[in-house]
């Protein structure tokens, strides 16, 4: 596990932004799932921001916990391994993983050109792939400082 260290909320979206180039790369049989745990403010969805920006998504990515989830198509110039789709995802409401079924979880992960972002992937742990991409968030010591770890 590799740790990041930032000191704004630009370091982070800078780190989403250089993560979504990297993984955008992936070609599979099902989506790629990326699950993102941390607190409450610990810069989750300022990295799902800069994830966006990576992919050249032009729309800004708020937090879906009143709404569980967005959806993103992403331009056709950064289909980097025919991905065509982002779906962000915030658990926090969800109580059970069977939650996920009314959101049409399943059709997400079977499709190969989508991505999956969640926050809160505790939640719903069981319904998560195994092979799903980890990463935390952490308070640093510092003022502002937050620990990414990939």
């Amino acid at each position: 596990m590799r740790s990041y260290h930032s000191y704004s909320s630009n370091d982070t979206r800078r780190l989403g932004g250089d993560v979504a180039k990297i993984l955008a790369g992936h070609r599979g049989r099902a989506a790629l799932v990326v699950a993102l745990q941390g607190d409450l403010g610990a810069g989750k969805t300022t990295f799902v921001q800069g994830f966006l920006k990576g992919l050249r998504i032009k729309k800004r990515a708020t937090s879906p916990t009143f709404v569980i989830m967005r959806r993103y198509k992403i331009p056709h110039v950064q289909r980097v391994a025919h991905h065509a789709y982002l779906h962000h995802m915030d658990a926090y409401r969800l109580r059970k993983p069977d939650d996920v079924t009314l959101l049409g979880f399943e059709k997400i992960l079977a499709d190969p050109r989508s991505i999956l972002l969640v926050e809160w992937p505790e939640n719903i742990k069981v319904a998560l792939p195994k092979g799903a991409v980890k990463i935390k968030f952490k308070y640093g010591k510092k003022e502002n400082e937050r620990i990414i770890q990939l």
